[in-house]
């Protein structure tokens, strides 16, 4: 009766955490558009720069790295930023057309630390009401009353060896030496 409680909690808990999935990864979204946007304006100012200077990105950067500590940092910084331009416009791409049974999927794309920071200090879990809610919920459900039923079975199958009892629940019978 217990194991049943147990398995039934673990279910509800998987249920309530998987639901909230759909809606977290629309928010994060959001904000990795929302970066994306902000990146972009900056990496366009280093190429209107660079343009200003009739220089490649590329080689504005090499020069301007060239010029000292200070002007090193800066380039060190600039680069940084157009990587991390590169690296979110890529994930938001391969999100932007994905329902959220893909976005599941796609869940390494949603692994940037800090935008996922954000969206979750804003996040609200909410009762889903939508079919994937609905079937993340019931996935959630399946996989903590799976996880907790197998891991209650090999405590149990473990108790059972280690006390002695064989598997029908009869005693092994130990030979006594006289």
């Amino acid at each position: 009766m217990i194991t049943r409680a147990l398995t039934l909690a673990a279910g509800l808990t998987g249920a309530a955490g998987l639901s909230q999935f759909p809606e977290f990864s629309q928010q994060y979204m959001q904000r990795l558009g929302g970066a994306v946007d902000e990146l972009s304006l900056q990496v366009d100012r280093y190429h209107a720069d660079a343009d200003a200077l009739g220089l490649p990105l590329a080689t504005y950067l090499q020069r301007l790295a060239a010029e000292g500590p200070l002007a090193r940092t800066q380039a060190t910084n600039m680069a940084g930023d157009i990587a991390r331009h590169e690296y979110l416009s890529e994930a938001l791409m391969t999100l932007q057309g994905a329902g959220p049974f893909m976005r599941a999927k796609l869940a390494t794309h949603i692994g940037d630390r800090a935008v996922a920071e954000r969206a979750m200090e804003s996040f609200k879990p909410a009762l889903p009401l939508t079919f994937e809610g609905v079937t993340f919920a019931g996935a959630g459900f399946f996989a903590g009353w799976l996880a907790l039923g197998i891991a209650l079975w090999f405590l149990k199958k473990s108790w059972r060896t280690a006390s002695g009892f064989l598997p029908s629940g009869r005693r092994r019978r130990t030979m006594r030496h006289g």
